[in-house]
């Protein structure tokens, strides 16, 4: 009697998803299928490869070890089989759906502005959008692109530049009508600096005295967790934030934010790129055409 037919790519992509979304059920409903339908799928799965791949109880999913193998070796898996239908599809107009993440402050004043014209260029694609306050891992996240700024995770990390920008400290009016305006370094002993509550440490604000670099520690009454409500803080009259100038460029303008100790600005700066799944040889076309226009179009100061 034949063997019946099993779909191999099919049954990665429900492992994947019940991994990266948490669960049976919503796994299921992204494939529009039962609950029970993915744990027979899982159990199937696993009675072939002869291991168990996941943890299960009533409310909590973990992979065993060979779960994560089998697990990050799906995902390759799915990423080449995608590029290798994109080759066939090379000479097309960009179309499908496009996945991209982004920090909220890179989200709403970088990537936000674009859309419209990006999407008329491109009426064929179809554009998730998800702002987030902390990045992941690309091919744990599930997302054809991720804008993101400062240091990449790890060498091995395919990415474009886009550019880079300043970092300033700045306050508002009200704030620095109440407390005063610091002239030094020594003078932020009495002001309240905000920050983030963010998985990349920050020690605190370098700046300049005399021709030596030094750095004010992070001391204030709150910490956010992502840089866009830190903004909303700062304009509200809460205290001082060191925040990328991209971000805050209209609120100085337009006068809800004044900058602070800018002849002593240590001057560092902050890379942003657009990072992707892939050696970047056979891209999806919607993924390159995505890449190409932030590249001509992102302007960062």
């Amino acid at each position: 009697m034949p063997r019946p037919e099993v779909n191999r790519s099919g049954e990665m992509e429900v492992f994947v998803s019940v991994v990266d979304l948490g669960g049976l059920s919503p796994a299921a409903r992204a494939h529009r299928v039962t609950p029970s339908g993915v744990s027979k799928l899982i159990s199937r799965l696993e009675a072939r490869i002869g291991a168990r791949l996941l943890n299960r109880s009533t409310r909590t999913l973990h992979l065993t070890p060979e779960g994560r193998i089998f697990y990050e070796r799906c995902v390759g898996i799915l990423s080449d089989i995608g590029e290798a239908e994109s080759c066939a599809t090379a000479s097309e107009a960009p179309s499908g759906r496009l996945s991209v993440s982004a920090t909220r402050p890179i989200g709403t004043h970088i990537l936000l502005p674009l859309v419209s014209e990006f999407l008329s260029r491109n009426p064929k694609v179809t554009l998730d959008i998800y702002l987030v306050d902390a990045i992941g891992d690309i091919r744990r996240e599930r997302t054809d692109v991720i804008v993101t700024s400062g240091p990449l995770r790890n060498s091995h990390t395919v990415a474009r530049k886009l550019g880079e920008t300043g970092m300033i400290i700045v306050g508002s009016p009200s704030y620095l009508e109440t407390f005063g305006t610091p002239k030094t370094p020594e003078d932020l002993e009495r002001h309240n600096r905000l920050g983030l509550a963010h998985i990349r440490p920050i020690e605190g604000w370098p700046l300049m005295k005399g021709t030596e670099q030094m750095c004010v520690p992070l001391v204030g009454n709150t910490r956010i967790g992502d840089g866009e409500s830190l903004r909303e803080l700062v304009i509200s009259g809460l205290g001082l934030a060191r925040l990328a100038r991209f971000q805050v460029k209209k609120d100085i303008e337009a006068g809800r934010l004044v900058p602070v100790l800018e002849e002593i600005n240590a001057g560092d700066r902050e890379e942003i790129h657009a990072v992707y799944a892939g050696e970047g040889g056979h891209l999806p076309v919607r993924v390159r055409a995505f890449l190409d226009f932030l590249s001509k179009k992102v302007s960062i100061s």
